[in-house]
């Protein structure tokens, strides 16, 4: 979404409405964690000063990212409120305030600010419902141990000499004569 500033004076007495559906793709090359995203239903309303335009959004849709154990698609609904700044005066330090953002020229992106507020809604991990036990062995050349089976690997490496040592290993066995 874009906005001329000079378009927008007609909104300065009664506000502007905001209720349109974005695609925002961009987020796949931010995080590349992020396998789909569908288009993000924006609602708001924008009020206007004589430097600056203040919007309260709404951003709700739906980002496909894997599963921390089985890296299968999951299904990750957001619902995001967030009221924003931009400002194209001087007079206001956008360094003192999270939400402030300073317009350069005579055009609104807020594209940006609705991936930011999207990024900052991923969780650390996501898991599929179900998802007890890792993918299949084998599968994406890696593989995993249970816990059991690790402890027996352990045990079997313990007890195997290198080769190389074996012939050190025969003087300890010596005994002294």
């Amino acid at each position: 979404m874009k906005w001329a500033i000079p378009q927008l004076s007609k909104y300065r007495q009664n506000g502007m409405p905001i209720d349109e559906i974005v695609q925002l793709d961009g987020l796949m090359r931010r995080n590349t964690d992020i396998r789909r995203i569908t288009p993000v239903h924006v609602k708001g309303f924008c009020t206007f000063g004589a430097g600056q335009m203040n919007c309260h959004f709404q951003l709700t849709g739906t980002l496909t990212l894997p599963c921390s154990r089985t890296w299968e698609d999951v299904e990750f609904p957001f619902d995001i409120e967030s009221d924003e700044v931009f400002s194209w005066s001087d007079e206001v330090n956008a360094d003192e305030y999270d939400n402030v953002h300073p317009v350069e020229g005579e055009v609104i992106d807020v594209d940006p600010v609705l991936e930011e507020l999207i990024l900052l809604e991923i969780p650390l991990q996501v898991f599929k419902e179900g998802a007890e036990n890792p993918a299949p062995k084998n599968k994406s050349n890696w593989s995993y141990l249970t816990e059991d089976e690790f402890l027996s690997q352990k045990e079997k490496d313990a007890q195997k000499t290198d080769p190389r040592l074996a012939a050190l290993a025969k003087y300890f066995d010596q005994t002294d004569e």
